[in-house]
């Protein structure tokens, strides 16, 4: 599976690394992912996600459940 974020979208960007003499150099930034076990309370069962640490903070925030719905409402579909 890719290194994509399944709440967020977030997915691994290029960029470069430059030197002191201003050399560029081709690199890339890869998401911070947690595969982290979610307890849904309404349907009562556990979900695995692979989810980066700010998508973490956004559940914390505001609810498993209506992150989810929020998802569903704009077509995203999460498998879990």
């Amino acid at each position: 599976m890719a290194r994509i974020c399944q709440i967020t979208g977030k997915k691994t960007r290029s960029g470069h690394s430059v030197s002191h003499s201003n050399i560029k150099t081709k690199r890339q930034f890869k998401v911070n992912l947690q595969k982290k076990r979610f307890f849904l309370a309404e349907e009562g069962k556990w979900i695995t996600l692979k989810v980066s640490t700010s998508a973490i903070r956004t559940i914390n925030k505001n609810g498993l459940y209506s992150v989810l719905k929020e998802l569903e409402a704009k077509g995203q579909k999460v498998a879990y």
